[in-house]
């Protein structure tokens, strides 16, 4: 529940990098907490609070997925290849699940070596 919450709080933090881990828990609990807000969302018949989620979570998820990309030694612009049909969206989840540069990089130093806060 950390690595989720750590991603909230440094919601507009575009610089630096980070692991897959913080990245991949981020991802995990977000779908959770998306299929919990479309279940609500079916008994009360209406998915506002879904929507409200989703919006709410938005610029942490883009923040972490850029932060992701550096790791990787990449530039962050490069989550538009997305938008490349079929190949892109799998061009983008081989650089998010590859592991990062071991070394620093122009985006930081590794956040693997870094000392993590308790």
């Amino acid at each position: 529940m950390n690595w989720y919450l750590d991603v909230l709080k440094n919601y507009a933090g575009f610089s630096g990098r980070a692991r897959r881990k913080e990245y991949w828990m981020f991802v995990l609990f977000n779908c959770l907490a998306a299929l919990v807000l479309v279940g609500i969302g079916f008994v009360i018949e209406t998915q506002i609070p879904y929507i409200i989620y989703i919006l709410a979570v938005l610029v942490p998820a883009l923040a972490v997925m850029v932060r992701r990309l550096h790791d990787t030694g990449r530039s962050g612009w490069w989550m538009l290849i997305s938008f490349v049909p079929l190949v892109g969206g799998i061009m983008l989840l081989v650089f998010l699940a590859s592991d990062g540069k071991p070394e620093a990089n122009a985006y930081g130093e590794n956040p693997k070596l870094a000392p993590q806060a308790v």
